[in-house]
């Protein structure tokens, strides 16, 4: 937990954002002072990860892991 802000694993958002992607499942692991967010696709199984200062913002780690998945999920779909 880094300090009171942030939420435990397998926090869930859902499409209620708009951010064009079904439910999402997060995953925060802070290593050292930085903080790596692990956003996960139920349906398809892609995970990626990206990393922050653990002082920064959840929100936009949360967006920013989002719109990651959202690219990768794309390229892979391309591929097909």
């Amino acid at each position: 937990m880094v300090g009171n802000r942030a939420p435990g694993k397998g926090q869930t958002a859902g499409n209620g954002a708009g951010n064009g992607v079904g439910e999402v499942l997060f995953e925060f692991q802070r290593v050292g002072s930085y903080l790596k967010v692990m956003a996960i696709d139920p349906v398809t199984a892609t995970e990626v990860s990206v990393v922050g200062p653990a002082t920064g913002s959840l929100e936009l780690l949360k967006r920013t892991a989002i719109s990651k998945l959202q690219f990768v999920m794309k390229r892979d779909a391309a591929k097909r």
